[in-house]
């Protein structure tokens, strides 16, 4: 996986797909089976805007396929909905537009945009099963009669239709280029051209509906009763916080578990001895043997806190929420959780941006630009800068407070989380600007697929691995010749005064606030090599969540908002940081005098 500025197609790159439909409608999970694993994610030149780009084989044709952000109709409201028009607007050997055949007129408007664009054209019909279960028939046949072109009807997440859809598309790619009818009573024209109105549109995809689409009596089955109820107070909201607190221990659960009884015992027991021995015997006593397995060994922490100590909670986090995402629970919460946002400045809709937050806080930033006003975006990028942890500095915190008492995680997160409630009440009163409209799509109630859930699950580990684990290693190689060369202990000479009297840790724990500035979850690791109390792990896993953002956000927040949020919100973390940290510390200080 990479990530550059994606490049127009150049003369020798072959034919080219372009995948679009609505969001929530599995165009990811087509997008999957179409490339399989040769996928790069790349920013749309001259925007912050990523497009996923991988590449197919059909029939003896090979085609780069590129998957366009989600939209609703060509009527471009935000910056991702605008790049997708743009690329449409341009000529393409092939346009695949995934249509929801649940809800099939507003799926067909977006359909005839595209269709009206005189590109080459086949529509997916997707998630015809659930439209079966709610007594929606629909003639496929007659449907690509009315459009003009092939529709090819699916159900992407049980492979439904794919074989046809590869033979649809190999013969589209083979034969000369052709411009598709629109179906009776439209005439095809030129992108900006007049001719063809909304109404005119509307009509058209209405007329279509009528022919193709039969609507049968069916009992309202109680699943789709279940997920009715789930957006309402009861029982939504105790449901919610089951679910919530189900995930919040699976998480716990399942990485502690990986952790302590297969990780940590292969690495400890096996790996790190033999790599030990192997370096002892190659290279003499010294510098460099130090900083291969010395006290910040890039040989031995570079595998043992990216690999084995957060690696587990990052499987266990995103398993867990790729089986909400695909549930469709999470937009039910956003719904639920819509007025307690609404106090903080924030709408229902932003509960996702900061779930994103948990994996990691550049995309939990940047996905607010579609679904919020300038100060919605200002509130949710300072929440999540400063009480969000990402999953690495997540899973640092729980192998850190694992070492004291599984109380003080939930204590944590509390703590997190009241931040986070008086921060956005104080800014929703202090910042000027509006507030945006609040509009809730609501996908249908279904059963995770466990081949979706894996290959999420992969992606995502594999992300981490280049985003978050490489990095951590390559800082942890610049720990370790900081150390030895006594450049980290000079640095951190002068913040012990801070470490030791304010928040009364050990002097030594001032070193990982100095490694903290690359990397927001060193800030805690290093404690794990330190003897400490119950108490003094709680004040250091305080000031590592709350600390400073790291690098990388740190130059997402200043190339989406300007150097002077970023700064402030820089100074806001680490304020915080240690104002809380030693607010602890010293309140334990005095209950222990007592």
């Amino acid at each position: 996986m990479s990530c550059h500025s994606a490049p127009d197609r150049g003369p020798r790159e072959g034919p080219q797909i372009l995948l679009v439909g609505p969001p929530n409608v599995g165009k990811s999970v087509l997008f999957g089976h179409l490339t399989g694993l040769h996928v790069a994610v790349a920013n749309y030149a001259g925007t912050t805007v990523e497009l996923a780009r991988g590449r197919g084989v059909f029939g003896g044709h090979e085609a780069a396929i590129l998957d366009l952000p989600g939209i609703y109709t060509l009527s471009a409201t935000n910056e991702a909905e605008q790049v997708a028009t743009e690329i449409l607007s341009r000529p393409a050997d092939l346009v695949l537009v995934v249509a929801d055949a649940l809800f099939l007129e507003a799926s067909l408007y977006l359909v005839q945009q595209v269709i009206d664009l005189n590109n080459p054209v086949v529509v997916i019909l997707n998630r015809i099963d659930v439209a079966r279960e709610r007594g929606i028939a629909i003639d496929t046949e007659r449907l690509a009669r009315e459009l003009g072109v092939p529709v090819v009807p699916t159900v992407a997440v049980r492979g439904e239709g794919l074989a046809l859809l590869n033979q649809v598309i190999a013969g589209q790619l083979g034969e000369p280029p052709h411009r598709p009818s629109t179906g009776p009573g439209l005439v095809a024209h030129e992108p900006g051209g007049g001719g063809i109105t909304d109404d005119h549109r509307w009509r058209r995809v209405e007329e279509i509906v009528r022919r193709v689409e039969l609507r049968g009596d069916t009992k309202t089955s109680r699943w789709t009763r279940l997920a009715d109820q789930l957006i309402r107070p009861w029982p939504g909201l105790p449901v919610a916080l089951l679910v919530l607190a189900v995930a919040f221990g699976a998480i716990i659960g399942l990485g502690m578990g990986a952790r302590q009884f297969l990780l940590l015992p292969v690495a400890r027991g096996y790996l790190f001895p033999a790599i030990r021995s192997g370096v002892s015997a190659l290279i003499a006593p010294g510098f460099f043997r130090n900083i291969l397995i010395g006290e910040y060994g890039f040989l031995i922490k570079g595998i043992e806190w990216p690999f084995t100590l957060v690696l587990p909670y990052v499987v266990s986090f995103y398993l867990v929420i790729s089986i909400l995402e695909d549930s469709g629970y999470l937009p039910r919460l956003a719904v639920l959780l819509d007025g307690v946002l609404s106090r903080l400045g924030l709408r229902g809709s932003h509960t996702i941006s900061l779930l994103l937050g948990y994996g990691c806080a550049i995309p939990g930033i940047l996905s607010a630009r579609a679904m919020g006003s300038h100060k919605e975006r200002i509130i949710l990028a300072t929440l999540i800068s400063l009480a969000v942890p990402c999953i690495s500095q997540t899973g640092a915190i729980f192998a850190l407070l694992a070492e004291g008492a599984l109380v003080l995680v939930p204590a944590l997160f509390l703590l997190s989380l009241l931040v986070m409630i008086v921060a956005g009440a104080v800014m929703d009163r202090l910042l000027p600007g509006t507030r945006s409209q609040v509009v809730f799509e609501m996908p249908v109630l279904l059963r995770p697929q466990v081949p979706v859930i894996l290959r999420k699950l992969r992606g995502q580990v594999v992300h981490y691995l280049y985003d978050g684990a490489l990095p951590m290693v390559a800082a942890v190689g610049v720990a370790a010749v900081l150390y030895e060369t006594g450049v980290l202990v000079i640095l951190a000479r002068l913040l012990a005064p801070l470490v030791t009297g304010w928040l009364r840790l050990p002097a030594e724990a001032a070193v990982p606030l100095v490694l903290g500035v690359v990397r927001r979850e060193l800030t805690v690791l290093p404690l794990l090599e330190m003897e400490l109390s119950t108490l003094q792990l709680f004040v250091g896993a305080t000031v590592g969540l709350f600390y400073l953002p790291c690098i990388a956000v740190m130059a997402t927040l200043n190339r989406e908002f300007g150097p002077r949020v970023a700064v402030r919100l820089l100074l806001l973390t680490t304020g915080v940081a240690f104002l809380l940290g030693g607010a602890i510390a010293q309140t334990g200080r005095l209950v222990g005098a007592l």
